[in-house]
């Protein structure tokens, strides 16, 4: 048959498709920390490595996520080829080795790079930053668990009799404390001289009798390999309480889409996007299972990138520490927080249940609370508490001097002993600065883009998408994966907005009815 397709495919592209933008935008950013990733000796790479990367994150704004799929897309895809420009096809090696070895060490400051692009364009405004984390299992077999209780406690039964048979078995009178893998080591190698020097042969197979020399050897043996898996396990941990042996950085989480609805825990990273301006300007991969932790570093990060702290944080409940709180106010940085108890305050249970809390009288000058009984709480002590941080705070517990014939026991306090109240000031008044900003008429619409700005990267990248599961193992190569489909969200998302004449829309107003 005769060849039809012409020879300028280039005229076959629409004019406003998207691989355009693309390939405009990228091209203003620089590569050269991605060009230092190559070694200056050797062949040149198959492929420019620019182009490689426009070819993987148009990849990745199309959905295309496999190194086979995006090597098959290459070889017939108009796109592709308009982005290749003549160049040869990469195959499915040389697209896992740039996003595993390249990509992994430059793709976090090219993400930087395109959100100061959009923000000299008037797009970003570095000024309301919406934070919010979601579960994404990782690439590991869900029965592969290791759980810290139960290497501590097994290590625990291995110490206890190590000791007894080193003591009683091999007369060693001075044994460690803890004995490692090494101190067993050392044991053994002694054992393997002697045997040495006495000619001890070693049986193996049934109807043999071992010499008592060689059990010893075979049992010290045994200890120290069980010692060195306890000893490998805790130092793979790095405070979580569990890790997949076939992704050892990924931790055994609960996840959203729990199909069976039995609670089960799947290995999975937990990942945190902020988001400006429908555009995300940062990710952070996480093992913490709870958000709560997470804010503080992932903060951090992004000032070192920008050089700038954003000027009001919009976060929910899961982010509600005095710590956080603490720390957003020494940054300059006004939160609007939604308090745990929000939702829960607004019901009539909660009247209910706080009738005699909010009943009470403070006051400040004694430093007494008065219930509704006439009886008065006093100070009795303070309880200090310390953050993941480092930071301290401090919690005031108040007793009440005798809950006897009080007319509200029972209601008030159904305890045994005299009912007591603890009081955090400091987090009280954070908390109720909190309240006050998300309660405001400015407070209400970045709520309600919150759900739609935040909440909705999380949506469009795993229902739209379909990015629920990591083809990358451990966390490096993890926040790669998920940086590149940060950076294909963005540039969709501008085509977008160009498309629909929404450039320079920051926030979406609130409608009549809310």
């Amino acid at each position: 048959m005769q060849l039809s397709l012409p020879i300028q495919t280039e005229c076959l592209i629409p004019v406003d498709d998207s691989v355009r933008l693309i390939d405009q935008v990228l091209e203003e950013i620089d590569y050269k920390e991605l060009y230092l990733t190559y070694s200056s000796e050797g062949r040149n790479p198959a492929v420019e490595p620019k182009t490689l990367f426009k070819i993987m994150v148009y990849a990745y704004s199309q959905h295309i996520y496999s190194s086979r799929e995006i090597e098959k897309a290459c070889k017939l895809n108009l796109a592709f080829m308009y982005l290749l420009r003549g160049e040869n096809v990469p195959d499915h090696n040389t697209i896992a080795r740039f996003r595993q070895k390249h990509l992994t060490h430059c793709v976090e400051g090219l993400l930087t790079q395109l959100v100061n692009l959009l923000a000299e364009a008037d797009e970003i405004q570095f000024e309301n930053l919406f934070i919010d984390g979601t579960k994404i299992e990782a690439n590991a077999n869900k029965y592969s668990f290791v759980w810290r209780g139960f290497i501590e406690k097994s290590e625990a039964k291995l110490q206890i009799k190590a000791t007894k048979y080193l003591k009683e078995e091999l007369g060693i009178t001075v044994v460690p404390e803890y004995i490692t893998a090494q101190y067993l080591q050392k044991v053994l190698s002694d054992l393997v001289l002697i045997a040495d020097c006495q000619g001890t042969e070693f049986v193996y197979g049934s109807g043999k009798r071992k010499t008592e020399l060689q059990k010893q050897i075979e049992t010290i043996e045994d200890f120290k390999t069980r010692q060195q898996k306890y000893e490998t396990a805790r130092a793979t941990f790095k405070g979580r309480n569990s890790y997949s042996k076939t992704d050892k950085d990924a931790t055994f989480m609960h996840m959203k889409e729990d199909y069976m609805r039995n609670g089960q825990l799947k290995p999975g990273y937990n990942i945190q996007a902020a988001v400006e301006s429908e555009y995300i300007v940062g990710i952070d991969v996480s093992a913490e299972r709870a958000d709560m932790r997470t804010l503080i570093p992932f903060l951090d990060k992004l000032n070192r990138n920008y050089g700038r702290n954003f000027g009001n944080l919009i976060a929910d409940a899961g982010y509600e520490s005095e710590e956080n709180y603490d720390y957003l106010k020494r940054n300059g940085i006004t939160p609007y927080i939604k308090p745990s108890n929000y939702e829960y305050s607004k019901t009539k249970k909660f009247q209910k249940d706080m009738e005699f809390r909010l009943a009470m009288d403070y006051d400040k000058e004694k430093d007494v609370y008065t219930c509704k009984g006439g009886r008065n709480l006093k100070l009795s002590g303070n309880k200090h508490k310390k953050g993941f941080m480092g930071y301290e705070s401090t919690i005031k517990i108040y007793k009440c001097e005798s809950c006897e014939d009080c007319p509200y026991y029972g209601k008030c306090y159904k305890g045994q002993y005299t009912k007591s109240i603890q009081v955090s000031e400091v987090f009280d008044a954070f908390r109720q600065e909190s309240r006050n900003n998300i309660t405001s008429e400015k407070g209400i619409q970045l709520r309600v883009n919150r759900s739609i700005q935040a909440e909705g990267v999380f949506g469009i990248t795993k229902q739209d998408y379909g990015f629920k599961r990591f083809l990358t193992r451990g966390k490096e190569n993890v926040a790669t994966e998920y940086t590149l489909l940060a950076i294909a969200f963005d540039l969709n998302k501008l085509h977008n907005r160009i498309q629909s004449g929404r450039i320079g829309q920051a926030l979406f107003p609130l409608s009549e009815s809310a």
